[in-house]
């Protein structure tokens, strides 16, 4: 094996203020650099052609509208070039569109190993924005028969993996993401929060972070805290589709800076979130990192995260049992709740845990290199 291989990641799943996906690969690169030997190569959709070796690679794309902030460059041969260009020895493609197709055709040609990380359910999310059951089982068929081709498939939460070996995917890995417990904790805490909202400081402050997206269900949390009114007060912190605004609710901006949010996050009394269709939901953890207990919906991934140990599951969809369970939060200890909550994350959801394990998966796919299959050029059309 390369005395220092060199890892690939590519995706369109990532901007300037792209949430999860980017959080990771930001991530995986610190912890390449300070605990490995391995080089790490982001190519990712940007504002110009930028190629660096080692860093992250960009290949102009246009922004697509309504979306958060993200742009699709729209030639997969530029894709394929730079991959090349790169030289890698293992490639992990992020997302189900034209860099995984460009990384399979490197990784034959090059015999070397080709991994993805299934971040979404795309047949899910593509059949709701386009609607149709037909829709929703072509796509998983799509899926499928992509995944197919590749050496292993990681999926974030054991729902993922479920939902892959629903879809024949039988080479799927669950590799839950993490949190740096270092940025995200209790110490960020102040009591600054309410004076910065022009609260008072009997205020029951809870926080939303993220995009503010059909699937993230904000109808269902501005129903709750309508509901609960004074002195209950609900804080979005994100961008996207305008939110709707009540008396009890104040919005703010993405904020970039991850201590910045952190200091948000830890500085509220919880985080509340009403998604039903999370695949992971890392801002959950990141909050319990902060040392703050969580309300969320009994939907998707987020049980395998919380449960009453450290915060309460609602009924989804349901504005009046959201309600509930944010005031039956509201009767425990929630401070107890957040040292839980933080107490899991440090036992089984640091970067440093997540980082480990995908290490060993690498290390095995290197041991198991493809064979090299002769062909065209690499610059082939897809």
């Amino acid at each position: 094996m390369n005395d220092r291989p060199h890892l690939v990641d590519t995706t369109l799943f990532y901007s300037p203020t792209s949430g999860g996906v980017k959080r990771y690969l930001t991530a995986k690169h610190g912890w390449l650099a300070a605990h490995s030997r391995w080089q790490h190569t982001l190519v990712v959709p940007g504002e110009r052609d930028r190629t660096e070796r080692g860093g992250v690679c960009t290949l102009a794309g246009h922004p697509v509208p309504g979306t958060f902030n993200y742009r699709l460059p729209l030639d997969p041969r530029r894709w394929l070039r730079l991959l090349d260009a790169l030289e890698p020895d293992l490639i992990e493609a992020g997302d189900a569109f034209h860099p995984a197709w460009a990384a399979w055709r490197l990784a034959r040609r090059r015999g070397i190993p080709l991994a993805a990380f299934y971040h979404s359910n795309l047949p899910q999310i593509i059949s709701r924005r386009v609607g149709g059951r037909l829709t929703e089982r072509a796509l998983g068929r799509y899926v499928s028969w992509l995944y197919e081709r590749f050496d292993v498939v990681f999926a974030p939460s054991l729902l993922m993996c479920d939902l892959l070996n629903g879809l024949g995917v039988q080479h799927a890995v669950h590799q839950p993401l993490g949190v740096d417990a270092e940025v995200f904790q209790p110490q960020r805490r102040g009591d600054w929060l309410r004076e910065r909202l022009r609260l008072p400081p009997q205020a029951r402050v809870l926080v939303y972070a993220g995009r503010f997206a059909g699937e993230k269900n904000l109808p269902v949390l501005l129903q709750a805290f309508a509901k609960l009114g004074s002195p209950y007060h609900l804080l979005l912190i994100g961008g996207g589709r305008e939110a709707q605004r009540t008396a009890n609710v104040t919005t703010l901006p993405y904020r970039r800076d991850s201590i910045e949010l952190a200091e948000w996050l830890a500085s509220a009394d919880a985080l509340v979130h009403a998604g039903t269709k999370e695949t992971f939901g890392l801002v959950i953890l990141e909050a319990m990192a902060c040392g703050r207990p969580v309300v969320a919906a009994r939907a998707g991934a987020i049980p395998e995260f919380v449960d009453e140990g450290v915060g309460m599951l609602a009924d989804p969809g349901s504005g009046a049992r959201m309600a509930e369970a944010i005031a039956g939060l509201y009767e425990r200890d929630i401070e107890a709740l957040g040292a839980n909550a933080r107490a899991r994350v440090l036992r089984k959801f640091t970067w440093n845990r997540a980082f480990q394990g995908q290490m060993a998966a690498y290390k095995a796919l290197l041991g198991r290199a493809r064979v090299a299959v002769p062909g065209r050029e690499v610059a082939e059309p897809s």
